[in-house]
């Protein structure tokens, strides 16, 4: 099945659910909406033909411009090779997406690190912590507002040169 045929395919099942899709390229993807991640990446999984069964990496852009983060789900069919990425934007404000941890348990350390550096909450996650920075880091270091700190318990923060 051709990216083409994959995306067609996953339009028919879910006509509300995309957003955009691009077949070409170096990175075919699918935009889908938030609220329809969850089914349309259990799709993907289990449907025959398809079989996206490695999750890659989860990889999260701030848009402060657009008021969004977005979230590029990169995915794997092990047995038919084909490799298709799930993008959803969320709001900047209040980033909130349901976990795919349940679909690919792999998701747990990749949305662990999206929370703890761009400060997405992954609703139903079996263990959302840090997982880089120290529990009471303040802030999410990724973002493109964050100022690096002073101080961290009384110990002089250098911040990283320019």
């Amino acid at each position: 099945m051709t990216t083409k045929e994959i995306l067609d395919n996953l339009n028919r099942q879910f006509p509300d659910a995309i957003v955009s899709s691009v077949a070409e390229g170096l990175h075919p993807h699918v935009q889908v909406k938030p609220e329809r991640l969850t089914a349309v990446c259990g799709y993907l999984k289990a449907q025959p033909g398809l079989k996206f069964d490695l999750l890659r990496c989860i990889t999260a852009v701030d848009w402060p411009a657009k008021n969004a983060i977005e979230l590029s789900y990169d995915l794997i069919s092990v047995e038919t090779t084909q490799a298709l990425a799930v993008k959803v934007s969320v709001d900047r404000a209040r980033p909130r997406i349901a976990s795919v941890s349940a679909i690919w348990p792999a998701a747990n350390w990749h949305e662990r690190e999206a929370f703890d550096l761009m400060g997405v909450a992954f609703e139903n996650h079996p263990d959302l912590r840090r997982i880089l920075m120290p529990e009471d880091w303040e802030g999410h270091p990724l973002r493109k507002d964050y100022q690096d700190p002073v101080e961290y318990h009384g110990i002089s923060v250098k911040p990283c040169e320019k």
